[in-house]
């Protein structure tokens, strides 16, 4: 019996409380608060604990959710940590940055407000950093295997950390200066602060993991040198060869893919720049693609004092409810979401596409031409953009970020060394039902074979990948295997 079987009734959902936009468009601090711990044990006794848990249908780490909300609601902090940790190895992470495809499938999401599982899941994590409950736990017994995992995000840092917790001697290698990967140098302080990544990277280092940083495998060491010197390779590289705009001036200065922009933020916030090489300070920006990356070019402009920013989507603008009748409960709602970046200062341009770039005679971008698009589908399903005639409207843009995507990992030569396959499609490392690639034993998991995807899918994909290295190594099948290669986002 719950804590408070009626407690759905009795308790309205309370969303993260946010530090006010004047504030923090000021700074790089998160914009999210931490859930006061009363509202925590109050959002987890809304929790009606279904006989059919849809929400762990929603969470591709199967993560235990209606256990920890019963133990946040009894305040049994200690015990929702431990099953909080049996399933995520960083809650945190999940808890910051993840979009919650649990709430939606909450059973309460039929008919009224899904419980606020994300705030219940940070609260615990950071209450047990808060009390020092997050320890080291490092393997009694080591195996003498060793293994390289190169590239530090989530799903990376998510196999080093079960492989070195079943006793194998870890190696992470990463390119970049500092560890984190994407977490690193790529999403902005606003919505991670780096002191979360740094704590729980003391506890991997801690457990044995060894992190190799400023070690650019395929250049510095070759595919060959790993493979001489490991019993396994994980390649945890993500998926960072951005999308292409082949547009009529697009080699003119001030505009920049979106990853060649948000690292330069991250070192001003971790004190290595002064000022950034990219700046939108005093100008209109105009960022092209929405979804996440999009958002986080946005907040970063507005904090670093664009005069107006403007998001382009090709996509006609989502209705504000779910259709019930194409987009039903326990589907991901496909409606329109406004993030915390978006409630600082947008202009949201839906159904328009940039169509060429124009420029002054110093060759900087100084205006977009844009054009009205209508999505239209041919017969076996494929979407295409019907540009509209005489819709063309041109707009004033001194920075152009493109945030359209990604198309695949970027270390080809790694690739190559290691006669490593892409699937052509997708242009995604290609993985057996082992996590194996086509070169016997190098592995592969999180946005590297799935393609840019969310944290939890990473995490998730990071531990199950783990387990079968593991069971390759040693026979044994002692680490827990969340999710198959196959599986797909929502």
């Amino acid at each position: 019996m719950p804590a408070e079987p009626w407690g759905f009734l009795h308790h309205a959902r309370v969303e993260f409380r946010k530090r006010p936009i004047a504030e923090r468009l000021r700074d790089w601090r998160a914009v999210l608060q931490l859930p006061l711990t009363e509202t925590a044990r109050t959002q987890a006794a809304r929790c009606m604990d279904c006989g059919v848990p849809f929400c762990h249908a929603g969470c591709p780490l199967g993560n235990l959710i209606p256990e920890w909300n019963e133990y946040v609601a009894r305040g049994e902090w200690h015990r929702a940590l431990d099953s909080l940790h049996s399933t995520n190895n960083f809650p945190e992470f999940t808890g910051w940055l993840c979009p919650a495809p649990c709430e939606p499938a909450c059973v309460l999401a039929i008919n009224a407000s899904p419980v606020s599982i994300k705030q219940v899941e940070l609260a615990i994590i950071e209450h047990a950093w808060a009390r020092d409950w997050v320890r080291p736990c490092p393997a009694p017994i080591r195996t003498g295997r060793r293994v390289a995992v190169v590239g530090s995000g989530p799903a990376g840092l998510a196999a080093a950390q079960q492989l070195a917790r079943a006793g194998h001697d870890v190696h992470v290698f990463e390119r970049d200066d500092r560890i984190g990967g994407l977490l690193r140098y790529g999403i902005p302080d606003f919505k991670l602060e780096k002191r979360v990544v740094d704590r729980r990277l003391g506890q991997l280092a801690a457990e044995g993991v060894r992190f190799r940083p400023g070690v650019d495998a395929g250049t510095d060491v070759s595919g060959e040198w790993l493979r001489a010197r490991y019993d396994a390779v994980v390649l945890a590289v993500g998926a960072l060869r951005p999308r292409e705009v082949d547009l009529p001036g697009r080699g003119l200065a001030g505009v920049h893919q979106a990853m060649d922009y948000l690292p330069q933020a991250n070192r001003v916030a971790a004190g290595d720049l002064r000022t950034p090489t990219i700046d939108a300070y005093g100008r209109h920006v105009v960022i092209i693609g929405g979804g996440d990356t999009g958002a986080d070019c946005l907040g970063t402009a507005n904090r670093q004092g664009a005069v107006e920013v403007r998001q382009l989507d090709h996509n006609p603008r989502p209705p504000e409810l779910r259709d019930d009748d194409t987009n039903p409960w326990p589907q991901w709602p496909r409606v329109h979401r406004v993030s915390p970046a978006h409630e600082e200062g947008v202009v949201e341009d839906w159904s328009r596409e940039v169509v060429a770039f124009a420029g002054d005679e110093q060759g900087h971008v100084r205006r977009v031409r844009t054009a009205v698009v209508e999505r239209r589908f041919d017969a076996h399903g494929h979407r295409w953009f019907h540009v509209v005639r005489d819709s063309e409207e041109d707009l004033p843009a001194e920075l152009v970020l493109l945030a359209a995507g990604f198309v695949g990992p970027d270390t080809v030569p790694l690739l190559d060394q290691l006669e490593v396959q892409l699937d052509p499609r997708t242009g995604t490392v290609l993985v057996d039902d082992e996590w194996e690639t086509t070169a016997p034993g190098v592995y592969s998991c999180g946005d590297a074979q799935r393609g840019a995807s969310l944290v939890v899918w990473a995490i998730a994909e990071g531990r199950a990948c783990a387990a079968r290295v593991d069971r390759a190594l040693t026979g044994r099948g002692v680490l827990p295997e969340p999710v198959a290669p196959s599986s797909r986002p929502l």
